[in-house]
């Protein structure tokens, strides 16, 4: 790429007379940089420093790097790129030979009271903007390149050993700053998740997922103009930090939203990326990604408090706590909801995969979709016979299993809508939730025995055939299980659902932004 250049030379005895004073500079540095904000010009300088994920202490260094950050950036922002500068200073001592000329990133100043840090700070309505930036940057992601060496930055396997790094980094300056408090709960968490989920990403990959994107997408670096907005300062220092999954380039400005206090607007952000990209991950995926952006700049942070940054450390442990809630949130969970004809099972099932934006798998539905039934015809039989026979229940169980282990797999909470009253099933569904390390949550719907059979005797055909005669032989050989959560379903549905999303989320779901997949037409 040929970068246009000019030259600013500094003298030893100062600025010369001029016939209007130099406009006044404004300052901003980073841990990687100094940035000057003169009249309509910024010009930014990289720092000589070694913080192990970035090396600029030589001047071929800093160079380079300045030369990618003017051509990365001008994919996003080609009219604020507009070359390199060079800066020529003398040296210390007269006997010495001069340094070579200092580059310089040189830009176009844009509006501060566009910036969408400010805008979101000033409360301002932000929907707009970001919904143009997500169509940017989908558009961007859409023809960004591909490839083997890009894919290769896309799996679980090189996630996790970013994270890994990321870990150790942080310890690495234990001693002078100290770790947050949440860092060991957060590892465990992470590697809790990537390890059940190599389905998942591998589909990510296969599906084209993993671009050359942004890297460092900061709503400080966001300024929404009236032609459109301008993405400033992508990651240009290391390739393979900007190889990465389309959807954690856009997780890192939705977890930036949120950590400005803006958590509504971080998941329309999210949504709309996802709309724009036609992206159908779930959200067990976009909680994972908004973590780990999370983490990187707590990492940021902390390596900003060993530079002697005001606020870095409170800084860094709020990012920490942000990360936390989102790998809460991302845990992949499968919940059994069990109880006889009548409990409520499947209005609570139904009710909360809703709210908690789950799958939700029937076994009245499935059993009749083997048997090649539609789900309304009638299949009625006695205990144990026809479509009940012990052949077509474990037929049923395992295919309900069967379908669980795949989503699971692939990031996917789910709820299945089932009796349970056999040990061996809920025992084979331990071990599916154990092969796919999701956590397994039992409930156990539990009503008056007048108020079941009130609710069979008025039941409209649907997929379950169950009476009052199948309930009562259902209960009768019905096995203890303590490890199941109690919920009565004879109240409110609305109390049933609370005490179910308790059990299911005993951190709460209100600490996080809550991610919902936007519809999208089946291709």
């Amino acid at each position: 790429m040929s970068t246009p250049r000019t030259t600013v030379s500094a003298s030893r005895g100062g600025v010369g007379p001029q016939a209007a004073g130099p406009p006044r500079a404004d300052v901003h540095e980073t841990h990687t940089a100094v940035v000057f904000f003169v009249g309509d010009r910024v010009y930014k300088l990289k720092k000589p420093v070694d913080l192990g994920f970035v090396d600029f202490t030589t001047l071929a260094a800093r160079r380079r790097g300045c030369e990618r950050e003017v051509e990365l950036n001008r994919r996003f922002a080609p009219d604020v790129y507009l070359g390199l500068a060079e800066v020529h200073c003398p040296a210390a001592d007269a006997s010495e030979p001069e340094p070579g000329p200092e580059p310089m990133v040189v830009m176009r100043r844009m509006p501060v009271e566009r910036r969408l840090s400010h805008l979101v700070r000033r409360g301002g309505d932000v929907t707009e903007p970001l919904r143009a930036v997500a169509r940017l940057l989908a558009a961007r992601h859409a023809e960004a390149p591909r490839g083997p060496e890009v894919d290769a930055q896309g799996t679980r396997d090189a996630l996790a050993s970013r994270w890994e790094e990321g870990f150790a980094q942080v310890r690495a300056v234990e001693g002078d700053v100290g770790v947050p408090a949440g860092v060991p709960e957060a590892e465990r968490l992470v590697r809790r998740y990537l390890a059940g989920r190599e389905r998942l990403f591998a589909s990510r990959v296969r599906e084209g997922r993993v671009v050359d994107g942004h890297g460092d997408l900061l709503a400080e670096d966001v300024f929404c103009l009236d032609d459109g907005p301008r993405v400033l300062d992508c990651l240009e220092f290391d390739d393979r930090l900007r190889y990465v999954d389309g959807l954690d380039d856009a997780a890192f400005l939705s977890m930036d939203l949120e950590r400005l206090g803006a958590p509504e607007a971080a998941a329309f952000f999210l949504a709309r990326y996802g709309e724009y990209s036609g992206d159908p991950a779930p959200p067990s995926l976009w909680h994972h990604y908004v973590a780990y952006r999370a983490f990187v700049r707590a990492k940021v942070s902390l390596v900003q408090a060993r530079q002697g940054a005001p606020g870095a450390r409170q800084a860094a442990g709020h990012l920490v706590t942000l990360a936390l809630h989102h790998l809460r949130a991302s845990a992949v969970t499968l919940v059994l909801v069990g109880g006889g004809p009548g409990s409520g099972k499947s209005t609570l099932s139904g009710a909360l995969a809703d709210r908690l934006g789950t799958t939700l798998l029937s076994s009245d539905r499935v059993r009749k979709e083997l048997a090649g039934i539609p789900p309304e015809r009638s299949a009625a039989a006695g205990w144990g016979e026809g479509l009940y026979a012990p052949r077509w229940t474990k037929a049923t169980y395992a295919a309900l299993l069967e379908r669980a282990s795949a989503l699971l797999s692939s990031g996917e909470s789910v709820v299945l809508d089932a009796s349970w009253t056999d040990p061996a099933q809920r025992e084979a569904a331990r071990r599916v939730a154990e092969a796919t390390r999701a956590d397994l949550v039992a409930l156990r719907c539990v009503v008056p025995g007048d108020v079941a059979a009130e609710r069979l005797a008025g039941r409209a055909p649907g997929p379950s055939d169950a009476d009052a005669g199948i309930a009562a032989a259902m209960a009768a050989r019905e096995a203890p299980w303590p490890e199941a959560v109690p919920v009565d379903t004879g109240g409110p549905p609305r109390a049933s659902v609370d005490r179910a999303v308790a059990a299911v989320r005993p951190h709460g779901t209100g600490r996080a932004a809550l991610f919902r997949r936007p519809y999208m037409e089946p291709g």
